[in-house]
């Protein structure tokens, strides 16, 4: 039987215990920093000549769909009823609201260094000791809507905006696409600064602290956040029935992508998975 994600908003004060109390048992095993080194590891840029899953590609979607499904898995090990919730930021635009309260993740950074000082991951608990990063500090931080030069979250529209795009992703397959849901919702725009971050990418960057960069994981609001992009896409899938994960082939010798994106039946690495077997996963989970 499916089991149900839900709205972070929505979890009952035991569901939020139940589910931090996962995390924490899953980062004292050392099995949460596997997760984080996966990321880092994926996290292959455009610039970079050798082959994209993670970012910057069609696989952006399902490579995290996957990713998020194997972190639920490793939690539901530990406690069979926790499940991914997500955190919907058209809603819950607030610094204060969820999932940025006490008793989930804690909320934004002092001013001084960004370190999270509130919340079960903070770093004076002594359960959340950054092990894989990419700066030289290892506790958790976070600055968010950014002090210095503020910014929003994405709105409904910007969500909408993508959504209504009825072609999965096109050629070139990267991060200079214009049209296409996937780089729409990854959120990689023209320009310079926050207008070129959309969706997705401005969400990390509203964060900022730890969810800048490959070792975004390192924050736990990173699965919630993954979980509502996983969300749009069974949205758009349903609004655009018959659409399907583009390319449907793989892009042939003389194209610049030659074996650098992974086509609609290709095994998406590092799993023995296509993009195909990701596209509905109804009958493992779905949201409430």
């Amino acid at each position: 039987m499916a089991y149900t994600r839900k709205d972070v908003s929505t979890l009952t004060r035991s569901e939020r215990q139940r589910f931090v109390k996962a995390l924490l048992e899953l980062k004292r095993r050392g099995e949460y920093d596997e997760f984080v080194r996966l990321h880092i590891d994926f996290y292959v840029s455009d610039g970079e000549n050798r082959l994209r899953t993670a970012h910057m590609a069609p696989s952006f979607l399902p490579w995290h769909r996957k990713f998020v499904l194997e972190l639920e898995r490793a939690l539901r090990r530990v406690d069979a009823s926790v499940t991914v919730p997500y955190w919907d930021w058209t809603k819950d635009r607030s610094a204060t609201s969820a999932p940025w309260t006490a008793d989930l993740l804690g909320g934004t950074g002092r001013a001084s260094d960004q370190r999270v000082v509130t919340g079960p991951f903070a770093h004076a608990e002594g359960n959340w000791t950054l092990r894989e990063n990419v700066t030289d500090t290892d506790f958790l931080t976070r600055d968010l809507g950014r002090r210095r030069a503020p910014i929003e979250l994405p709105t409904a529209g910007d969500l909408e905006w993508a959504l209504k795009d009825p072609v999965y992703d096109t050629a070139p397959w990267d991060s200079t696409v214009g049209k296409g849901f996937r780089n729409k919702l990854e959120g990689w725009g023209s320009g310079r600064g926050s207008v070129s971050w959309r969706n997705h990418n401005r969400v990390h960057r509203w964060v900022g602290g730890a969810m800048l960069g490959g070792a975004s994981v390192n924050d736990p609001v990173f699965w919630l956040v993954h979980a509502f992009l996983d969300l749009q896409w069974d949205r758009w899938r349903r609004r655009h029935r018959g659409a399907r994960y583009q390319p449907a082939k793989p892009p042939g010798r003389g194209s610049a992508q030659h074996g650098r994106v992974v086509a609609r039946h290709e095994k998406l690495p590092p799993w023995d998975v296509t993009p195909d077997q990701l596209e509905d996963l109804g009958a493992i989970y779905r949201y409430a």
